[in-house]
């Protein structure tokens, strides 16, 4: 039954229906098999609110949780200490129930944050430009292709084999409908041809392990394609940025800095890129000006979607407001500043090889190496039975382990350490996988 807030009359549909050449609405989903399209939904009977909220809070407590365990995953969503300031300023009413500035003279806050998030994203990339954030990483590295395409009027993408497969996969879905070509390339046999719009690549890449991205930019630039680069940002507090190397253009996750772990999501996407392609960016930049009266004032400066330019010249269908997640990661920003991201940049270095330096000592264990063999938080261990036990026997003893890799190397669990792991974590863990290896 059609629902009695849609303003369309009976006639109004039939006419939509008639000049797509369809009978009814249910044509529309002819292509669903039918047995999926309505399918029974195995929920629980009515409750009332007592006994619901009861419900819910059993079903949460089945959660593994880091904080209430010690973990050692990361592959994408990190542990990080996120400074009490951020939570008690992006909950306040302004900021949560601000949905997107249209309207500059009463949306200045908003504003002023967006802006404070390109300037400090341009500071930590070394880049000339930053948008106002993106939906996630990977979303911002497929966005970042179809860029590359758009600049280079070329219609090929390279993705060195050792970028997140799941990133993989989101770039894979994008490049499909505008027919655009994707590589899977190693690095150390990369030979680009001449109509590839851009090399990617992630740096630490998926397994942990820094790239030779000098070497990298070299085959890109040589070979007239742009290098985009998807950065940790957490790296970038004592690593060389993009910008040093050559990057076009680079994107992020943002999770990392100021974002809670939240089950996946949401998150905020960074993408930065050269001052002479910003024409080509998605999504929004915010800039500073005067007013009439000479005062600061904030505005969209550029915002070349659908909503407001013609569809066909839109860079990017980017319509949600990230604001909210990327106002915690600016105020984490301006929380931590050089020295405090440098610092933390530090612990995750140092207590990750601490942590593979007493793996490596464990009979059946070993450090496997990826890229110049230089890893930052995170790194690869083979382990003498299958990865899944061992996180499963791990998880017993209040540990969460690393993730599953098997899929790409064998017997191989990838490990992360942050500022939040403790020598005693760390050598806790130790402990745990010798006794594994020995019983």
């Amino acid at each position: 039954m059609p629902s009695p807030f849609t303003p369309n009359t009976e006639e109004h549909r039939k006419k939509m229906l008639d000049a797509i050449g369809m009978d009814s609405v249910e044509g529309l989903f002819s292509d669903i098999p039918e047995e999926v399209r309505n399918p029974d939904l195995n929920l629980p009977k009515a409750m009332s609110e007592l006994d619901l909220r009861a419900y819910a809070s059993e079903l949460s407590a089945r959660n593994v949780s880091a904080g209430e365990y010690t973990s050692f995953l990361g592959a994408g969503s990190y542990w990080h200490h996120i400074p009490a300031v951020v939570s008690s300023i992006a909950s306040r009413g302004e900021f949560m129930t601000a949905y997107t500035p249209y309207q500059p003279e009463v949306s200045q806050g908003t504003l002023q944050v967006a802006y404070e998030f390109q300037s400090m994203i341009c500071q930590l990339t070394g880049m000339d430009v930053a948008n106002a954030g993106m939906y996630d990483g990977s979303t911002s590295l497929a966005e970042a292709a179809l860029m590359a395409c758009r600049v280079t009027r070329k219609n090929k993408v390279a993705i060195l084999d050792s970028t997140s497969p799941l990133y993989t996969e989101v770039l894979d879905t994008y490049v499909q409908a505008p027919g655009i070509a994707l590589e899977l390339v190693k690095a150390h046999n990369i030979s680009l041809e001449e109509d590839t719009a851009c090399l990617i690549v992630q740096q630490p890449n998926f397994f942990g392990y820094l790239e030779d991205m000098q070497t990298l930019s070299n085959i890109a630039h040589d070979a007239g394609a742009l290098l985009v680069v998807s950065v940790d940002p957490v790296s970038l507090g004592m690593f060389n940025p993009p910008s040093e190397y050559g990057a076009d253009i680079v994107v992020a996750e943002g999770q990392g800095i100021g974002v809670p772990m939240s089950y996946g999501g949401p998150y905020v996407g960074i993408f930065a890129c050269r001052q002479e392609f910003v024409r080509q960016m998605p999504g929004r930049i915010v800039g500073k000006t005067l007013d009439t009266h000479g005062k600061e004032a904030y505005v969209l400066t550029l915002q070349a979607r659908e909503q407001h330019i013609r569809r066909e010249h839109a860079t990017s269908n980017i319509c949600t407001s990230v604001a909210l997640i990327s106002l915690m990661t600016t105020v984490y920003l301006a929380c931590m500043g050089k020295q405090g991201m440098r610092k933390v940049a530090e612990l995750c270095y140092h207590k990750a090889h601490y942590a593979a330096s007493l793996i490596e000592n464990i009979p059946g264990f070993s450090i496997l190496e990826s890229g110049n063999g230089v890893f930052f938080r995170e790194f690869t261990v083979r382990c003498p039975i299958p990865p899944e036990e061992i996180n499963q026997l791990l998880l017993e003893k209040g540990i969460i382990g690393g993730l599953d890799v098997s899929n790409y190397l064998e017997n191989a669990l990838l490990l992360c350490v942050t500022e939040m792991n403790s020598r005693e974590d760390i050598e806790n863990l130790a402990k745990t996988l010798r006794e594994i290896g020995e019983s």
